[in-house]
């Protein structure tokens, strides 16, 4: 090893910021089962998923939907599980453990594309609620995109601790006034039959791909969040029911928002039961814990690039997808299909050795 690298392992080690975006989260910062449970919640609470299920609904039967869901969520499970327990055994961020695997300069191609996808999702679920709602209002989608976007980007400036209190207050909101809504429809439309009775011709194989497709960007980011996991046996857990079944339950959602509606939204099922608040409600805090947790990995992996903190970079991204939002919005299933065509080949990167949070993280670069 040259004289200059332990010089720089030293600058490179003495770095801080609150989030931890440069080293591994000591023991003494770790966070409750639920804590991160709840954060786990709220980030696959999200209305992209809705539109897949949507989707779904419209194109598969009762049974190749359940098939599609299973084998899809038991895929994702596995794969950000192992994440999950990687993250909570290191403490490291995904970015952090890339560099194990990449090293110093080769971790920075999953970090940008990581990044960047997360931008655009976060850009994607501003304008899902930004249109719904202003239509709602009766105004221009503008002023309530940014102003959703300002207060998403300033849970995710703030860290992990303004990302739990978003979630410990949305995931019950969701999870209850959602289902009761589902429910509700269900019963009132005809049952699972008249969910699942447009069948379009969709195969079960294209469905499947779509289920991963859906959350392969955000599942790569697990570690972000299971790093702050007291256990590794914690991590694997709540990971595992976020995407499993976190993830199923907005998939039914869209389902049945598409049957009933037209639309794929659990909100527009919500709004046609003349839950105007409720609706509202589980919308905005729908994408919020989602939003957040996205952003707050767009400011990990812009930080690993520059080396700069993760604040600043949250707010840089924050105002880009904000003002990308209703553009993004419009080419959405592009946007799927892209991330369902170049993320997976990456997915193995970060797992290739289980590491030790003690190890230089720069003796590769």
């Amino acid at each position: 090893m040259s004289t200059i690298a332990p010089t720089r392992e030293k600058e490179e080690v003495t770095r801080h910021d609150d989030d931890f975006s440069f080293e591994a989260v000591p023991s003494q910062n770790r966070r409750s089962f639920w804590a991160v449970g709840f954060v786990m919640l709220g980030f696959t609470f999200f209305s992209a998923s809705m539109s897949v299920g949507a989707k779904l609904g419209n194109g598969l039967n009762y049974s190749q939907y359940v098939w599609a869901v299973i084998i899809g969520g038991a895929i994702l499970a596995v794969y950000t599980g192992s994440l999950g327990y990687i993250g909570a055994k290191t403490g490291l961020s995904f970015d952090l453990m890339s560099r194990h695997t990449f090293g110093r300069i080769g971790s920075y191609l999953p970090s940008a594309l990581i990044s960047f996808t997360q931008m655009g999702w976060f850009g994607v679920g501003v304008a899902m609620f930004g249109i719904p709602a202003a239509e709602t209002l009766g105004i221009s989608p503008w002023p309530v995109v940014i102003v959703a976007g300002g207060l998403m980007t300033a849970s995710a400036y703030f860290g992990i601790k303004a990302i739990e209190i978003v979630s410990f207050i949305s995931v019950p909101l969701i999870a209850i006034l959602g289902s009761y809504s589902m429910i509700a429809a269900v019963n009132d439309g005809g049952g699972l039959h008249a969910v699942f009775g447009q069948n379009q011709g969709m195969t079960t194989v294209t469905a499947i791909g779509l289920v991963i497709g859906s959350f392969v960007s955000g599942g790569s980011a697990t570690p972000n969040f299971t790093r702050f996991a007291k256990t590794t046996t914690s991590a694997v857990i709540t990971t595992v029911i976020a995407f499993f079944i976190g993830n199923t339950l907005m998939f039914s959602f869209g389902a049945v928002g598409g049957a009933f509606t037209g639309k794929d939204d659990i909100f527009y099922v919500m709004m046609a039961q003349g839950l105007l608040i409720p609706a509202l409600i589980v919308l905005g805090a729908n994408i919020w814990t989602t939003n957040n947790n996205a952003l707050y990995t767009t400011g990990l992996g812009y930080a690993n690039i520059t080396g700069v903190n993760k604040k600043p970079l949250v707010l840089i991204a924050g105002v880009i997808g904000t003002l990308g939002a209703l553009w993004l919005y419009d080419n959405f299933v592009g946007w799927l299909s892209l991330l369902n065509a170049t993320l997976p080949p990456h997915r193995r990167g970060p797992g290739r050795r289980l590491l030790r949070p003690q190890e230089d993280l720069h003796d590769r670069g």
